[in-house]
């Protein structure tokens, strides 16, 4: 696809496209030589976009096919990541038109959402995107859990595969809007150090019948040991204080556990004392790329039966403007053009809102959408849930 005079948009087509694509990234994101040959093949080598003029490479990303849940639904959604420009080129548009092209390629596609992790968010709300949901880093003294439940066996997992562990973990999944239908790359990043730590990963509950997992690995920070939990799912009561019992278990070695988790999240609720602190929490964005097929296929609250009414504004996709009522029935939505258009906003706002991450009082205080009391409210009933949140990064 041209996109310029200058500049082309395409796939890589031969091995000095991927050479160089190799090159351009490991400078952008000063990763090793030796990861690009693993990243290219984990991925695919048909999933990456670039952007050239003439032969030479001057930018390129990486997109992720997999799902995401809300409400209850795995929603088709392309994952982009490692966005890279080569420094001579950057400030020149390059970045735009890579990522304008690329959202363009996947609404022909008919993928309903898109989701990123943005080192900076000017760009991407160009094409479309906004925030959506977030993923914080927590830590705990080992010495503050105070945990001693050991009801439930532990076995060790041995070899690790991702396969023991999906079911689990898509049980879990499904239950909180923004956490993954995991792409298996996704998987093997976690289940791979990524220095020479090993991987430890342990069923709880009977083998026959888990209630849940970790993985996790070991890592020295200045005098410190830490405990770091690469990924975990808990389904039962009993799981979580067992979960929490072998965390404490470490403290003669031991000082701080870390894992990755939602800015509330109620696996929390039974520590003694509010002793664990986040660490760090980054926001991802989400595109909607086809309004009419991300609503219907997110889940409602089942008690639900309305119509909201909305106007929809969005500059690069006209399918995506214009009035649209969506019906809620027994928990899915139809959409069907026209309506009234009460509840009008733009698609970014429209993101914050899928997601659950903000109400749309909270936008309507921003000044990022305009709607009647009684839509507003209905709104609201529809789109109420978990904060939405991922363990993963990409």
């Amino acid at each position: 696809m041209v996109i310029s005079a200058q500049l082309d948009y395409g796939s890589i087509s031969n091995a000095d496209n991927a050479e160089q694509l190799g090159e351009l990234l490991t400078q952008c994101f000063a990763s090793s030589p030796n990861d690009w040959q693993v990243y290219l093949n984990r991925i695919g080598q048909d999933n990456f976009r670039l952007i050239r003029q003439g032969e030479k490479i001057v930018g390129g990303l990486a997109i992720y096919t997999m799902g995401q849940w809300y409400g209850g639904q795995s929603i088709p959604m392309a994952g982009i990541a490692a966005v890279g420009i080569a420094p001579e080129y950057r400030g020149t548009g390059a970045a735009y038109k890579l990522m304008q092209c690329t959202v363009q390629e996947l609404h022909q596609q008919g993928v309903p959402i898109s989701t990123l992790y943005a080192a900076t968010q000017v760009l991407y709300r160009k094409v479309g995107y906004e925030q959506a949901g977030i993923r914080c880093s927590w830590q705990i003294p080992t010495e503050t859990i105070q945990w001693r439940d050991r009801t439930l066996p532990m076995s060790r997992v041995k070899p690790i595969r991702y396969e023991v562990f999906q079911d689990l973990y898509s049980q879990q999944a499904q239950t909180t809007n923004g956490n993954l239908n995991r792409n298996p790359a996704i998987w093997q990043n976690l289940l791979e150090a990524q220095t020479d730590q090993s991987v430890y990963a342990y069923l709880i509950g009977e083998q026959s019948q888990p209630e849940g997992y970790v993985i996790c690995t070991q890592s020295q920070e200045a005098d410190n040991l830490l405990l770091n939990i690469q990924d975990w799912a808990f389904l039962t009561p009993a799981a979580t204080r067992r979960f929490w019992t072998f965390c404490a278990d470490h403290r003669s070695q031991v000082r701080q556990v870390r894992w990755y988790s939602s800015l509330i999240d109620s696996f929390m609720l039974p520590l003694p004392e509010q002793t664990a602190q986040i660490r760090d929490q980054k926001r991802w964005m989400l595109r909607i790329l086809d309004v009419s097929k991300a609503l219907e296929k997110r889940g409602y609250p089942l008690p639900i039966e309305t119509e909201l009414h909305l106007q929809v504004q969005d500059e690069l996709f006209a399918a995506n403007n214009g009035n649209f009522i969506l019906s809620v029935s027994q928990g899915r939505g139809k959409v069907t053009p026209g309506g009234t258009g009460e509840f009008r906003l733009h698609v970014r706002a429209l993101a914050s809102l899928f997601t659950s991450l903000l109400t749309p009082e909270q936008l309507r205080q921003m000044g990022y959408l305009d709607s009647t009391s009684a839509a507003l409210s209905r709104a609201t009933w529809l789109f109420s849930g978990s904060l939405p949140w991922m363990p993963d990064f990409f």
